[in-house]
């Protein structure tokens, strides 16, 4: 008899998986935002540039978010790696700033 209790994890990676499909949503909300305040009249490179880096930053969140989201597809997914947890908190924390930067 195996001596591993059998995990049932439920319905936890299904709320998981839509808490990453939520905060990703909130990223593009973030970015289009900038796109729209970007393309106003009073253009200047400092609001191009910021939109710029944002649009990268959310490329990158959406890489890592769909990384994510896969792995929870399996029946025992795998922690989220250090790497993952600290690129997606850097994502978010720079969207913040850019879109910030976009509206000075």
């Amino acid at each position: 008899m195996d001596t591993e209790a059998v995990r049932d994890p439920g319905l936890q990676p299904e709320r998981t998986r839509l808490a990453w499909r939520r905060t990703t949503l909130s990223c593009t909300v973030v970015t289009v935002l900038a796109l729209k305040l970007t393309l106003d009249e009073s253009v200047t490179a400092v609001g191009v540039s910021a939109f710029a880096l944002t649009a990268l930053v959310w490329i990158a969140f959406l890489a890592v978010s769909h990384r994510r989201i896969r792995a929870l597809d399996t029946a025992r997914p795998a922690p989220l790696s250090h790497r993952g947890a600290l690129l997606a908190a850097g994502c978010t924390i720079a969207l913040a700033v850019f879109g910030a930067a976009v509206i000075w």
